[in-house]
């Protein structure tokens, strides 16, 4: 059994192309142990975004933790989402997180542990 904090989790920056202003912090997967999913938590700083992008082979299932935010979808629709709420992304639907507010947008995200 693991029990974890996530504010003694490390920030680590997100680098790569078509990201702005985001940080991950892996909170459990498969250095855990963790046979399926791993847990991560993003934060998106204001005016943060993720790549207009989708992933072939693996969901999203995510859960907003504070701030405001959309999901845009592969039309470029952007889908409010704020603290609270669940959001489901499917194998090879395209999608982008952008932070919409003007304080850290800060969502949890499962996926299978082979995609940390």
């Amino acid at each position: 059994m693991i029990i974890r904090k996530l504010s003694e989790v490390e920030k680590t920056p997100v680098a790569m192309e078509g990201v702005r202003g985001i940080t991950k912090q892996l909170v459990l997967g498969s250095a855990d142990g963790v046979p399926n999913f791993s847990f991560r938590v993003f934060t998106l700083e204001p005016g943060g975004h993720s790549p207009h992008h989708s992933h072939e082979q693996v969901e999203h299932l995510n859960f907003v933790l504070s701030g405001s935010g959309a999901l845009v979808d592969g039309e470029g629709a952007l889908n409010p989402i704020g603290p609270g709420e669940f959001a489901f992304v499917p194998p090879g639907e395209k999608h982008q997180f952008r932070n919409t507010g003007d304080e850290p947008f800060v969502f949890i995200c499962a996926v299978p542990k082979s995609y940390e």
